[in-house]
């Protein structure tokens, strides 16, 4: 497997990484990423019923449609995101989730996962996942909220004045719908400090170690220039990110 520690924090360079991986990539993929402020809707998604334009628009939060399903979801610098690629249509996604859970006894962390592969700390949520099949691949990303700003989080996802009816009218190609939970932040639950630099490194180190023949990968030129080239064509245009049209 190629681990990739990608530094980046444009959402749009950050999602449009993700699919270029997945498309161009034959070896199995994990990148570890954080984004500034941003929304990431789900594919099948309506963003005026998931999110607040108003907060959005006041606090300059990128809005970032991912190719993958899933629901919508606030990032910044203090949240993670785990990617992982690999070969194969049958995936077993919660192996994943175990894994995730895993590293998080590590740090002294007992957490849960639900049905959905969400991760709780005593009945709060720190962890969400969508999957991504096609052909003969699979993507899994997920989220870990170690510091983020709780308060951006739930005033950008709170939209409790959307009209259902109104956007299905207007706007009938996307209406899946996002699942709330109270949400909490993994440092708060630590009995030892631990900056998210140092989080990040023992997630890489805990994930490293599990195959004698991972190996760090860092992008080239020629990947950057590619996944920039994505991102302008794609992942940073209004036609994919608002007006929900599906792209191939």
């Amino acid at each position: 497997m190629l681990f990739i520690d990608n530094t980046f924090t444009d959402a749009y360079f950050n999602i449009a990484a993700e699919e270029y991986l997945f498309r161009n990539f034959s070896d199995p993929v994990f990148m570890l990423w954080q984004n500034e402020p941003c929304v990431i809707i789900g594919r099948n998604q309506n963003l005026m019923l998931e999110a607040n334009a108003e907060v959005i628009k006041e606090r300059n939060i990128k809005v970032v449609r991912r190719f993958s399903g899933g629901g919508t979801v606030y990032q910044d610098l203090g949240n993670v995101n785990l990617t992982f690629i690999a070969q194969g249509n049958k995936p077993d996604f919660d192996n994943y989730a175990r894994q995730m859970l895993q590293f998080l006894t590590t740090i002294g962390i007992k957490a849960q996962s639900d049905n959905r592969r969400g991760l709780y700390i005593e009945g709060l949520k720190i962890s969400g996942s969508a999957q991504y099949i096609r052909g003969n691949k699979t993507l899994y990303h997920a989220t870990l909220l170690f510091s983020s700003n709780l308060t951006d989080l739930i005033l950008s996802l709170d939209n409790q004045n959307a009209n259902l009816n109104e956007y299905e009218v207007l706007h009938p190609w996307h209406n899946v719908r996002s699942v709330r939970s109270p949400v909490t932040n993994i440092e708060n639950h630590l009995t030892t400090q631990l900056s998210i630099s140092e989080f990040k490194k023992m997630i890489m180190k805990q994930f490293i170690g599990l195959e004698s023949t991972n190996k760090i990968y860092q992008f080239s030129e020629d990947d950057i220039a590619s996944i920039n080239s994505l991102k302008q064509k794609k992942y940073e245009t209004r036609d994919w990110n608002y007006r929900a049209k599906i792209l191939n």
